[in-house]
């Protein structure tokens, strides 16, 4: 790999070497790199682009990175992941994708990841999306993740789409039985003309199943986000989903949160909140000697924490 192409990984997967544990690089289309462990195999579709990543039961303190980057213009990249962990397994995914467009024409990537979570089973998913490059191409990518998690298994997402991608639409479904457990935690930024769709499609079948969902969003210049979400409480559970936004200049920022309570013991709350930076945030910091760009970008940093 050169330069650039470490950089990209860096900054979706923080690989700066060869990881630990389980692996899988894709670059440009292709697999380059792979590597499994005593307790995690990873296998190449043989009917679709994809892998198949397989944690035996009882598997802790592994992890597995499989991050995509794409370095070419012109390039639609499709790729269906499965995700198949074992009762009481514990693992970290680190995934990711990085795109470097210098040309005219569009780079897409579209990663279908699939999970099948076993009884008590446990996945941290960690997603960063991130696009660069001096060209006029754009620069898609379009993740969709389906979650399935069987009893008393858990779940923790964090998506994080750094800067730099034209446009994305990132859905989410999940399925939860008894005791299940999601948290998803999502941080978008759109600057220019970009835009961001974000779905999110949630039902808690299982009698104390609970999902929590908490997006947070800046929208700078003429860029457009829309946030849906659809939780539906279909016996006794728990469900939390906030959506709050930072709108600057022209950008548009729509919010959508729907729940629906199919049993008696749902308990189900959504809330969303819309607003421009607040003028004392901004005097406070500069009067501490920082510009107002500085403090602007300051208070958005902390935002997206």
């Amino acid at each position: 790999m050169d330069k650039m192409e470490k950089e990209l990984l860096k900054k979706i997967a923080d690989i700066e070497k060869t990881p630990m544990g389980a692996y899988n690089i894709r670059q440009d289309g292709k697999g380059i790199a792979r590597n499994t462990t005593a307790n995690i195999d990873i296998v190449t579709k043989e009917d679709k682009p994809g892998i198949d990543i397989i944690v035996k039961p009882n598997t802790k303190n592994e992890s597995i990175h499989i991050p995509v980057i794409l370095t070419q213009g012109g390039l639609n990249d499709i790729v269906y992941n499965d995700f198949y962990i074992g009762e009481n397994a514990d693992v970290v995914i680190v995934a990711g994708c990085g795109i470097h467009n210098s040309s005219c024409e569009t780079a897409e990537h579209d990663g279908i990841h699939s999970f099948h979570l076993s009884k008590g089973a446990k996945v941290k998913y960690i997603e960063k999306h991130y696009g660069e490059g001096e060209g006029t191409g754009d620069r898609i990518l379009n993740p969709q993740t389906i979650v399935n998690l069987d009893e008393g298994s858990n779940m923790e997402m964090e998506t994080v789409q750094i800067e730099g991608v034209s446009s994305t639409i990132r859905e989410t479904k999940a399925n939860l039985a008894k005791d299940a457990t999601l948290v998803i935690s999502e941080r978008i930024m759109t600057t220019g003309k970009q835009t961001a769709k974000t779905v999110f499609d949630v039902d808690l079948a299982g009698e104390n199943s609970s999902v929590h969902v908490a997006s947070r969003s800046v929208a700078k210049n003429n860029s457009v986000q829309e946030f849906i979400s659809n939780v539906n409480g279909n016996n006794k559970c728990f469900g939390h989903v906030e959506c709050d936004a930072i709108i600057m200049d022209h950008a548009k920022v729509l919010s959508d949160p729907k729940i629906t309570a199919n049993h008696i013991d749902a308990s189900l709350v959504h809330e969303a909140a819309i607003g421009k930076i607040a003028g004392e945030q901004l005097i406070k910091l500069m009067t501490l000697g920082l510009t107002e760009s500085e403090a602007e970008q300051q208070i958005i940093n902390g935002f997206l924490k």
